[in-house]
Formats: C-alpha cells, structure tokens, sequence
C-alpha cells in the first residue's frame, strides 16, 4: 500500500544537491578503492605509491584524487616534490549521516550490545574515586581529540557539573579504569531529560571493553531516570569514540564545523544523540 502524501518527507534541496555530489564521485570503482586505501593510511599516503597499489598510471591517479579532494574526501600536501593525500576525518562521520539522511533511517535505535566484559565492573561514583576521575581525565586531554579543555577541571567544579545519579566509574583488577558522566545541557525545566554525556577510558586500559560496559550502564539508567535524550560532541579525528556511541544508541545528528579552537587549529565535531526508546 503507499505512503500517505502527509507522511512522507523530504529531504532539504541543499542536503541533497550535497549528497549527490558526494554519491556520484564514488560512482566510479577506482575512485572507491582509492578511498579505502586513503582512509586505511592513518598518516597519508603519496599518489606515487597510491598508483602502485592501484595499478593505473600517475597522471589517473592523480585525477582520481583531485575530484576526491573536490568533494573534500580527502585532503593533499606536498612534503618535498610528493603529493601526500590524507583522509578528510569528516567524511568518516558525514558519509554514513548522508545514507542515514537519504535512507530515512536517522530514527531511534536499539540499546547498546549485551556482550559485556566479565571481569569489569560498573559502579557509581565515590568521593574516594576524584583522584582516578581527574586523573583519567587529564590522560583524555593529553590524546588532543579527547576535548577542547586543556586542564582537568577540580573535583568541585566536576561535582558541580554532573548530575548526581550519573556518574559512574569503571573498576578493572579493583582499579578505576573509566568514568562516565552526564550533565545537564540547561537550567529550563523544559529541558530536564536531556543531558550531554561525557566517557573516558585510562590510558594503559584502552580497548578491553570499559568504554562498552560504561555507555551500557549510562544509557540503560539515564532511560530509566526519564533522561529521554543524550547528546555528545567528538572530534572528527576519534573515530573509534564515534564507532562506540553508535553502537550504543546513538545517532549522527550533524557536522560542527570549525566549532572552536585548541592549541591554535580549529577542530570539527560530529554531534550525536541518542533517544530513550521509553519516552
């Protein structure tokens, strides 16, 4: 049966002239390829070994990537007479949103995995827990792409910050591993059930699953506390960020670009939200 006219929807003229620029430069397999090899090259990669790879002549590779770098796919430099092409990180987040947009698939997801690490345990906050907290947090801010604060804010402003009944750490071995916490996006009584999230995870215990367990426990207790939305910003280039709150319910709402500054360069920022199925 087809959709009612009045339930349908579309896209904004803009967005889509946009989306179909990035769509049709990807029309092209070897582009797709060239792509792949950019994004999988964490420090760039020269045209000359991209065509090696490739196996098509220079002067087809080097047409390939500047109708990538048109689109802003991917960014070029030279370092002595090479080209070194590098993978714009936005486009790490703004390509899948675009899908998401033109599939009409940006709605509610599911909670996060159940397949939680055994041997980490999620409690909350204890007063005895500030010194690994803000520790922790410094070890974020040394990363660059952890958030725009260059010092570790004290206990008292922390504690000011976070709501009370979201702040919760991660033990690892009966050490504190991670932490997450969620504050209040505005004092308006409107805005009561929406919260921006925060989530750190120690330098030395990074990939054992601390950050899974800590967004399972903040989204599973902000949707039982009537918190019907989170929202988090993170840096373009904390691709693995993105991945984890996207498999935890969250959504790419949007691209900030140039949104502010640290350490002299300007930064853009994926916004992600996640909507409580409960409410």
């Amino acid at each position: 049966m087809p959709i009612a006219l009045r339930e349908a929807q579309i896209l904004p003229t803009a967005a889509a002239s946009t989306y179909a620029d990035w769509f049709a430069c990807l029309a092209e397999p070897v582009r797709v390829r060239l792509l792949h090899a950019v994004a999988t090259s964490p420090k760039g990669i020269t045209v000359g070994a991209l065509t090696k790879l490739l196996g098509t002549s220079q002067s087809t590779c080097s047409f390939h990537v500047r109708k990538l770098a048109d689109v802003g796919f991917v960014e070029t430099h030279k370092e002595g007479t090479a080209t070194v092409v590098t993978v714009n990180e936005a486009c790490c987040t703004g390509l899948p949103h675009a899908a998401d947009a033109v599939m009409g698939a940006l709605g509610p997801r599911p909670c996060c995995p159940d397949d939680l690490p055994a041997d980490v345990t999620v409690r909350a906050l204890r007063s005895e827990d500030w010194p690994a907290v803000r520790r922790i947090y410094g070890e974020g801010i040394a990363t660059g792409i952890a958030t725009f604060e260059t010092t570790v804010p004290d206990e008292a402003q922390l504690d000011a910050a976070w709501l009370p009944g979201h702040r919760w750490v991660a033990e690892l071995d009966g050490e504190v591993a991670g932490w997450t916490a969620a504050a209040p996006v505005s004092t308006r009584e409107c805005y009561a059930g929406v919260a921006e999230t925060s989530v750190y995870i120690g330098e030395q215990h990074r990939g054992r699953g601390i950050g899974k367990a800590l967004l399972y426990k903040q989204v599973t207790e902000a949707d039982a506390d009537d918190l019907w939305t989170l929202q988090t910003s993170i840096f373009t280039q904390n691709r693995a960020s993105v991945a984890l709150h996207h498999a935890a319910g969250y959504r790419t709402v949007g691209l900030r670009e140039r949104v502010a500054r640290r350490d002299g360069r300007w930064h853009d920022t994926v916004l992600l939200e996640r909507r409580s199925p409960v409410n």
